[in-house]
């Protein structure tokens, strides 16, 4: 060697030396781990903070995409192409014409029929489960949910079954018949188009029917027949009647000579008390007005009706002098016990006694009150009244909050809303319905149902199979021929353009178009591998099978903490490189990711549909598990075997 090239070589030594010197000086040295161990890291603190749920999921999705393009593991340049991948598309057409089938009607008359069931709780349970498990094959399992909720609690209510009972198995059918076709659910999306990318091929739409429709049914059986029993019954908390017994709440105030009260309006009423104490009704010369749509002054002989307890009580009397109408028959009770022969006495006990005849109390009927469940895309979670600006806003009022079963006991001011809370409101009839999906609520009372226009009807079926049959004899990708569809029942009215971008489901979107980077590049630093060579060697003295049971166990462990979707995103590429690695198909590997991502049975967290009925059903977080655990065993004994027949090594 030249004394030029030891030059150059003790040169780039010393350089490499300084570099790392310089990267430990600044506190960086870190940026010195591998690729594969950075992806480990950050998927590791995204995790965390899915499992914390202190933020979002979208956002830490989008905060876990942008850390990976800062250290280099995502190229900057693909950063957000997620947004335009066919799964993210496709996952979006799909929502759309979800709320396309429930505007046009195609829902409703189905509804119309389950609330003929008569008082058999397995013949409630088979049709309710049963037409939620159809209903998830043709479009977004939540939306399908979200349908038949009001449904099931009107039914609960009419034959006095507990709710407990029937929202549980109702949510898990939602999972199980999302597994019976391609836009059932977003991971079958995500696998079908991740096996286009590897093989240049995708899975069709009915490619998931033969090995879902089986595990769906096998589901079902056992929900119907053994399920039910495990779940809890709370006829008493699990009842929204229970939660919001209003008559136990509601006082009536009046309005007094000397009243402060007196010549304001109820929002000027509002200022004066700085409290969120809705007023349901004003009455006034024995007509009643409900609060939101009285806007007059107060006047002396006014009655308010309004939700108070003993706290909020004293502070009406004190702050605006508002004075809770005599118990007229108690006094006439109490006058009765001390009477003697006095005529001047007597006298009093009978005018007490005629007052307290005259005097009725007013009934809580035409309020429009009206009972809501809070999304977990809502955005009233971690949110007050005041900062939503419920009243001014939106024109609801809140009544009741319940969470875990029981009524909030807390000042309305001062609850902070979560997923799963059961709200009870007061709006106006026309409006009500907007506000709810502008704040992400889903009504719980029974809603009038309608069967749409019959054009409409008609129309949107038609639009729906021929997308279908596109998609089946490959004349389109599924992408362009759901976005078709969805165009078209916008062009022609089906669904009018505003309710088309509200059903597109953005946190959704954004958890999907943000993951699906961070997926790759799990694959591109060659974590996937490691994790699969891990599996390779735990299973090579075992037939290939005991893998995928280990794989399938795996992923629907991932997908009961973090969305389904993210599930299916991380757990793709891991299952393709076991496939290469034993040297077989990779279709029955991604299979078993497709079928165990959409299995979040064991949490109330693992998916939408099981946060959804955790407050209308009074369910704790310990509840899932009980039903769930023995319905992933059902799923899992189904389905390994079926894809292995189905889907040959």
């Amino acid at each position: 060697m030249s004394a030029e090239d030891m030059s150059v070589e003790s040169s780039g030594a010393e350089g490499s030396e300084v570099e790392s010197l310089n990267l430990e000086a600044l506190g960086l040295e870190w940026l010195a781990l591998s690729p594969s161990t950075l992806v480990f890291i950050v998927l590791g603190l995204t995790l965390v903070a899915f499992i914390w749920g202190r933020f979002r999921y979208d956002l830490v999705a989008l905060a876990a995409l942008l850390g990976s393009v800062m250290l280099g593991l995502v190229p900057a340049e693909n950063a957000f192409m997620g947004f335009g991948h066919p799964a993210v598309i496709t996952v979006a057409a799909v929502l759309v014409l979800s709320r396309g089938f429930e505007r046009s009607g195609v829902v409703d008359i189905i509804s119309n029929q389950v609330l003929k069931v008569g008082e058999n709780l397995l013949l409630q349970l088979l049709v309710l489960v049963g037409t939620v498990v159809l209903l998830s094959g043709i479009m977004n399992n939540v939306g399908a949910l979200a349908l038949l909720l009001p449904v099931t609690m009107r039914l609960a209510r009419e034959h006095n079954t507990s709710p407990s009972l029937l929202l549980m198995p109702l949510a898990f059918g939602s999972l199980l018949g999302g597994l019976t076709t391609l836009i059932g659910t977003p991971p079958n999306i995500i696998i079908s188009s991740y096996r286009r990318d590897v093989t240049g091929e995708a899975f069709s739409m009915f490619s998931f029917s033969p090995v879902g429709i089986a595990v769906a049914l096998a589901g079902l059986v056992f929900i119907v027949l053994v399920g039910w029993r495990l779940t809890p019954k709370r006829s008493g908390q699990a009842s929204t009647d229970e939660m919001f017994d209003t008559a136990n709440y509601l006082v009536e105030l009046k309005v007094g000579e000397e009243s402060k009260a007196k010549g304001l309006t109820l929002q000027q009423l509002r200022d004066e008390l700085d409290e969120t104490i809705p007023v349901l009704a004003v009455v006034r010369d024995d007509n009643r007005r409900a609060g939101y749509n009285f806007h007059g002054a107060l006047e002396e002989g006014d009655i308010l009706l309004l939700e108070a307890g003993p706290d909020e009580l004293q502070m009406l009397e004190d702050k605006v002098g508002l004075s809770a109408i005599a118990e007229l028959e108690e006094e006439a009770e109490a006058t009765e016990h001390t009477a003697n022969d006095e005529e001047g006495v007597k006298a009093g006990t009978d005018e007490a006694k005629g007052a307290a005849q005259d005097h009725q109390p007013v009934d809580t009927e035409g309020l429009q009150l009206i009972e809501a469940v809070v999304r977990n895309d809502s955005m009233m979670i971690n949110r007050s009244v005041r900062q939503l600006r419920l009243n001014h806003q939106f024109g609801l009022h809140l009544v009741a909050v319940a969470r875990d079963g029981g009524r909030l006991k807390q000042r309305l001011r001062d609850i902070r809303f979560k997923n799963g809370d059961v709200l009870l409101l007061q709006g106006s009839e026309n409006e009500i319905s907007e506000s709810l999906a502008s704040l992400g609520c889903l009504p719980l009372a029974s809603r009038e149902l309608h069967l749409g226009q019959p054009r409409k009807l008609v129309m949107s079926i038609a639009i729906f199979a021929l997308a279908i049959v596109a998609m089946l004899f490959d004349l389109l990708p599924a992408a362009v021929a759901m976005s078709t569809a969805a165009l078209i029942s916008l062009l022609i009215g089906v669904l009018p353009l505003r309710e088309g971008y509200q059903a597109i489901d953005g946190p959704v979107i954004v958890l999907l178009a943000a993951m699906i980077p961070v997926g790759e590049a799990l694959d591109t630093s060659g974590g996937a591998d490691l994790i699969a060579d891990a599996l390779l060697r735990f299973g090579s003295d075992w037939p290939v099978v005991v893998t995928m049971v280990g794989l399938f166990l795996l992923s629907m462990l991932l997908s009961n903490v973090v969305n389904n979707a993210a599930a299916a995103l991380l757990m793709a590429p891991i299952a393709v490189s076991l496939a290469n690695g034993f040297d077989v198909s990779l279709d029955p590997f991604l299979m078993v990711v497709a079928v165990s991502a959409s299995c979040a049975f064991l949490t109330p967290i693992g998916h939408q549909s099981n946060t959804l009925v955790l407050g209308p059903g009074g369910y704790r977080f310990g509840d899932y598990w009980k039903l769930g655990l023995p319905l992933s065993l059902v799923v899992l004994a189904a389905a390994i075997p079926l894809i292995l027949l189905v889907w040959p090594l």
